[in-house]
């Protein structure tokens, strides 16, 4: 690891001011996924602008939805009662991310900002077009069985890896940003970038630009479930995750349904044509088998991760028929 300043913001203008003047300078927070990669060699950044002092903790809810504070632990988010009782599938899919002591230290920004876990990027030695563009994807050709079917480029093929991002992808969240330029909105499906020519940029976000919370529109959904598949039972990322929440009437039938997928593309991956598949159909197994067949349509696999095309298909009936059961 490099020497590097470190300073610690006291105004949120102060933070996007200082990473402006600096490109190659970072906000910092919990620091769970940074560490790792200064530690590996992976960044580098000459100046660590510590956000932790500024007022980004809060999570406030109101008829039209809940607000989010960038600084908001992982943790404290799962266990907020609104969260549990009312947007029960964010909790269902951080409870699922990584351990409790990370979860005790990340924040919500830093989750939606931490970078992909391919074995390529971390590995220095290897060509990675994320790392260092122009030199070339080593899991094209080699060991890709963790990586992406979806929306992939001959540039790379790395995966998201955050759950509680695939279940803000399902629930139709906005990301609040603030920047030189002022403050906007972006739908979080719009946040992160598919790999394309330029597979080193993660997301949308413009210089100095610094996430400030993240808002979820209050929604009638009664039933949700978080499936994720994974080698081992704990602290391992998704070979395929499933996040839904959906709506049903009376007489058994789809009111509204949203459902993404995560560990299968360089963002999480939102099934909007499966969404309008299955919309006012029967919440029963077969329409549900109907639609998990058509769920990985469009997927295309790379040697050793060809069979999650089969368990996408798999996971996406099983989260369907979960979530439908659910009192």
């Amino acid at each position: 690891m490099i020497n590097f300043e470190y300073i610690k913001a006291a105004t949120i203008k102060g933070a996007t001011d200082a990473r402006t003047k600096n490109a190659s300078s970072q906000f910092i927070a919990g620091g769970t996924n940074l560490v790792d990669l200064m530690k590996k060699g992976v960044t580098a950044p000459e100046k660590l602008i510590d956000i932790n002092a500024l007022p980004l903790k809060q999570i406030t809810a109101d008829a039209k939805g809940i607000l989010i504070g960038a600084l908001a632990l992982n943790s404290e988010v799962a266990e907020h009662a609104i969260i549990k009782s009312k947007y029960p599938l964010l909790a269902q899919a951080i409870n699922a991310g990584a351990s409790a002591q990370l979860r005790n230290m990340a924040t919500v920004g830093g989750n939606i900002m931490q970078r992909t876990r391919c074995s390529y990027f971390y590995d220095i030695t290897m060509p990675c077009n994320k790392r260092e563009p122009g030199s070339g994807c080593a899991a094209l050709q080699g060991q890709n069985r963790m990586h992406a079917v979806f929306g992939t480029s001959e540039k790379c093929i790395a995966v998201h890896p955050s759950d509680m991002c695939v279940a803000l992808a399902a629930l139709d969240a906005t990301v609040h940003i603030t920047g030189p330029k002022g403050n906007r909105k972006i739908a979080f499906t719009d946040f992160h970038r598919l790999p394309g020519e330029t597979p080193e940029l993660d997301n949308n976000l413009q210089k100095g630009e610094l996430i400030t919370g993240v808002h979820i529109p209050a929604n009638s959904f009664d039933k949700s479930h978080y499936l994720k598949i994974r080698d081992r039972s704990s602290y391992a990322f998704a070979l395929v995750s499933v996040a839904v929440a959906i709506q049903i009437n009376n007489e058994g039938r789809i009111e509204n349904i949203r459902i993404a997928m995560g560990g299968v593309a360089h963002k999480p991956w939102r099934l909007t044509e499966l969404e309008n598949f299955l919309q006012s159909g029967q919440a029963e197994m077969g329409w549900f088998k109907k639609g998990a067949d058509l769920a990985m349509d469009g997927a295309k696999g790379f040697g050793h991760n060809n069979f999650k095309i089969k368990m996408g298909k798999a996971a996406v009936w099983e989260a369907l028929w979960q979530a439908s059961k659910k009192i």
